[in-house]
């Protein structure tokens, strides 16, 4: 089976089959940068990720472009507010988005273009429009023509009657039409502009994510991913620019990540249930907030709670610690036994049975428009077998192959999941890690005799020298610092 999209266009799963044989050209609404990325753009940016790296994993080639909006209505506040320039507060901010994408474990993106770098780019889309009769100058400023491109509405199945009666839509003398959107920002006194064919002023934000997307991969994409939030009017006003330009469809799959909740309320600074994204990489590690994320359907809305988290928290100690007792059965060699047939072993062959409907599993949950959800409750089900496996003293051929394959495919699934992070760089002295486990060891005994002021020196010495121990239900493990 190969992997299907929803289509937000389609509102219908679809075979994903790319316009290019040779690439994937792939494109994610990026930040805009006047303050930190909260918890919410977090999730859909780490999803965009997750299927940038399941599409390499499925042997495709990915070009995948995330974009940076720096310059914005709401970056001019916060300049104003902060007493700064506007690009400082962009370039302020978009050097801490890249830090806090980083130690969510995302890769950078093959481009992340800036709108202040393409405005040329964004001119001449405009003008092009103009040109083709879908837009139009007005006092300094222009205005994309709704009523002039048919498939207005498509996307978000919004009908442009009902928009028009409706009371949301802000009234504009300078426009022909109140659906009709700006391109092109007429200057402000004390506002950034650029030179233009109109006079100066700066663009709009719909047309920065056309131009930018078509600059770096070309008239038609494959693979467009935004929050739920914006595909009206973002997504809908990138399309009637996009295809009103070039005269054919701008994007084959349209997809979109559901909304975030904080305690079941929606996200909000007024009420104080607001995350940033680093403030809750401070409290929890990022495979932590990669796993609460993977649990749940990306289309999905996601509630967020400190206790959720926790939840997650304990989740993941609980894999990592049976993933670290799988490498240490691994290792240790001189345990290994004669090959029986025994009940044991009868354990070990069933595992290694179902491991293959897992395998499966795990692969058709991807394809199925990558629900992460339903791949991890079967990456649960094989870490509770592995439990089992890798606690035995009875440790013979059979058993280690099959502990190997199934650490194995887990390490290929992390590739895309990111949800183990492997402390243990390669080469790492054995006799080293044998001594902390001896350590290790040692603690337990003097705990055992409830000697708890040398259980935790042992634990802070080992911390000094950026070694972690962490203890849960399974027994005690380390990572590097």
């Amino acid at each position: 089976m190969g992997i299907k999209i929803y289509n937000t266009l389609t509102r219908q799963k679809e075979d994903f089959v790319p316009i290019d044989d040779d690439e994937v050209k792939f494109y994610a609404c990026g930040p805009t940068v006047y303050n930190f990325i909260h918890i919410g753009n977090g999730r859909t940016f780490m999803m965009a990720d997750v299927m940038r790296r399941y599409l390499e994993y499925s042997g495709y080639k990915v070009k995948f472009v995330m974009n940076v909006t720096d310059i914005d209505d709401k970056i001019i506040n916060q300049a104003i507010k902060d007493k700064m320039e506007f690009s400082d507060v962009s370039q302020m901010y978009t050097e801490a988005y890249f830090e806090d994408i980083a130690k969510l474990g995302l890769r950078m993106p093959d481009a992340a273009p800036r709108v202040t770098e393409h405005l040329d780019a964004i001119i001449n889309l405009i003008q092009t429009l103009i040109l083709k009769g879908f837009a139009y100058e007005s006092k300094g400023s222009v205005y994309y023509n709704v009523e002039k491109f048919s498939g207005y509405g498509k996307l978000s199945g919004k009908n442009t009657d009902d928009l028009v009666s409706g009371a949301r839509v802000e009234v504009d003398e300078t426009k022909r039409n109140p659906l009709d959107f700006v391109l092109w920002k007429a200057a402000k006194p004390g506002e950034p502009s650029w030179d233009s064919l109109w006079g100066k002023g700066r663009p709009g934000w719909h047309i920065e994510c056309s131009a930018m997307c078509m600059t770096h991969l070309g008239d038609q994409i494959d693979i467009h991913v935004g929050g739920a939030d914006l595909v009206f009017p973002h997504h809908e006003n990138e399309i009637a620019q996009s295809e009103g330009a070039t005269g054919h469809q701008f994007v084959k799959y349209w997809m979109h990540c559901g909304f975030l909740n904080v305690n079941d309320e929606k996200m909000s600074k007024s009420t104080g249930n607001f995350w940033l994204l680093r403030d809750v990489l401070k409290r929890f590690r990022p495979e932590v907030v990669r796993l609460f994320f993977l649990q749940k359907h990306y289309a999905s809305p996601l509630n967020f709670s400190e206790d959720l988290l926790r939840d997650a928290e304990n989740a993941h100690k609980r894999i990592e610690g049976i993933f670290n007792k799988v490498q240490q059965a691994l290792e240790l060699k001189d345990n290994l036994g004669s090959v029986g047939r025994d009940a044991y072993h009868a354990d070990v062959e069933e595992f290694n049975k179902n491991l293959d409907r897992w395998e499966k599993e795990v692969v058709e949950a991807m394809n199925d428009d990558f629900n992460t959800a339903a791949a991890m409750g079967k990456i649960f089900e094989i870490f509770s077998g592995l439990n089992k496996i890798a606690s035995t003293k009875k440790l013979n051929d059979f058993t280690l192959y099959v502990l190997k394959r199934a650490r194995d495919l887990i390490l290929e699934w992390n590739e895309f999941l990111g949800i183990l992070h492997l402390s243990r760089p390669e080469g790492l002295s054995k006799k080293y890690e044998q001594l902390i486990d001896l350590l290790i060891e040692i603690r337990m005994e003097v705990r055992k005799k409830k000697d708890f002021a040398m259980s935790d020196k042992i634990r802070d010495r080992l911390t000094e020298i950026g070694i972690l121990l962490e203890d849960g239900p399974d027994g005690t493990t380390w990572k590097l610092k």
